[in-house]
């Protein structure tokens, strides 16, 4: 067990070393040249215009979470999907296919809900339902 240790911090130094070395030789061979218009700031290659401070729509944080729950369904699953051939070869196959049908229903019925309850339109009418004239 000391060994393991010993090999997790041996691999930890070297890859400290390697990026402080890098950096090091980097700081002799890299040409120094200041100028204003690289030192300001730019967003994808734009020219900032206003502040950086100012409230965004909350769709955008809605489609950005429903984003992340799709992105770890794929991250959890694939797991999955590559040791189920072993399972298959033990016979815990039904346990295997019962996992995954079960974790992609819940997330089927979120999807369901999410786009039920129209968040995932992008433009959306902002009346509530007694303003309709």
């Amino acid at each position: 067990m000391q060994f393991d240790f010993a090999t997790v911090l041996v691999f930890l130094l070297v890859g400290a070393g390697f990026v402080f070395i890098a950096l090091f030789v980097g700081r002799f061979l890299r040409p120094n040249l200041p100028d204003p218009q690289k030192a300001s700031v730019y967003e994808c290659g734009e020219r900032a215009i206003g502040s950086g401070w100012f409230n965004f729509n909350p769709r955008f944080y809605l489609m950005a979470l429903v984003f992340i729950v799709f992105d770890v369904e794929v991250a959890l699953t694939f797991p999955v999907a590559v040791v189920v051939r072993d399972w298959i070869a033990r016979g815990d196959a039904l346990v295997a296919v019962v996992e995954i049908a079960l974790f992609l229903l819940v997330l089927a019925a979120a999807l369901a809900y999410v786009w039920g309850k129209g968040h995932l339109d992008w433009v959306r009418d902002i009346e509530g339902p007694g303003d309709e004239e």
